[in-house]
């Protein structure tokens, strides 16, 4: 018995354990459930207290028969006591105990029945706005799950990011910036270098090219100012 006991509790834990989680995880369910079976109470409830106005208003039928009668046996009690019928005024008096009794006790029964008609009443009212009140709830608090859930979601998230593999990413990324710009910084002056030179080098060729041309020219005209005079030929003799 002990072992059969400890192996029924232990099944009884992990299938506790297993609803456990599928409550979790969908709450929705166990709150539309709880929902579902407030409904079935209110329903049994609402039945029972439809029996109990049923009899309320039988019992109020049959007071109401028993005190038109016992009005009635009065009445034929005090003719018979005019009439000196003393058998029918014995009869009378018989009928008018019992029908008496019979009010007494139907009016205990209709209060009684009044009484529990308007609990029932209450705890109808009080089944609807719990269930009212239950169907909000969910609402609010599914939405509270779902946003706790995202939240939960998004921190397990950045719990996983390695907060030195964001340094190093980003270190990377900032080298990798800096190769790039530096590389375009080189490039540029390299382009600008060569037109630099080229434009140097034909402004050097012009100007040479200029002072040979002056060169040139000078030498032209000093050669034509050392030029021998060219004398004429003598006139002939008269």
């Amino acid at each position: 018995m002990g072992a059969l006991s400890r192996i029924r509790n232990l099944f009884d834990g992990v299938l506790g354990q297993w609803l456990t989680r599928r409550e979790h995880r969908n709450p929705g369910v166990v709150y539309e459930a709880a929902i579902q079976a407030r409904v079935r109470r209110y329903a049994t409830l609402r039945d029972a207290a439809a029996g109990v106005i049923y009899m309320r208003g039988k019992l109020t039928d049959d007071l109401g028969h028993r005190r038109t009668e016992l009005t009635a046996v009065l009445r034929e009690l005090d003719s018979a006591v005019e009439r000196d019928d003393d058998t029918l005024a014995l009869a009378l008096i018989a009928r008018r105990n019992h029908l008496q009794a019979e009010v007494e006790r139907l009016t205990r029964e209709v209060e009684e029945v009044s009484r529990e008609a308007e609990t029932a009443k209450r705890n109808l009212v009080a089944f609807q706005e719990d269930i009212a009140r239950l169907r909000e709830e969910k609402v609010r608090m599914i939405a509270k799950w779902a946003n706790a859930r995202a939240r939960q979601r998004f921190q397990r998230a950045l719990d996983g990011l390695s907060p030195d593999a964001d340094i190093r990413a980003l270190d990377e990324v900032r080298d990798h910036i800096r190769r790039l710009t530096g590389e375009i910084e080189v490039e540029r002056e390299l382009t600008g270098a060569g037109v630099d030179e080229r434009l140097e080098s034909m402004r050097r060729s012009q100007v040479e090219a200029a002072a040979h041309a002056e060169l040139a020219e000078r030498k032209q005209a000093r050669r034509g100012r050392l030029l021998p005079v060219t004398l004429g030929a003598p006139a002939p003799a008269a």
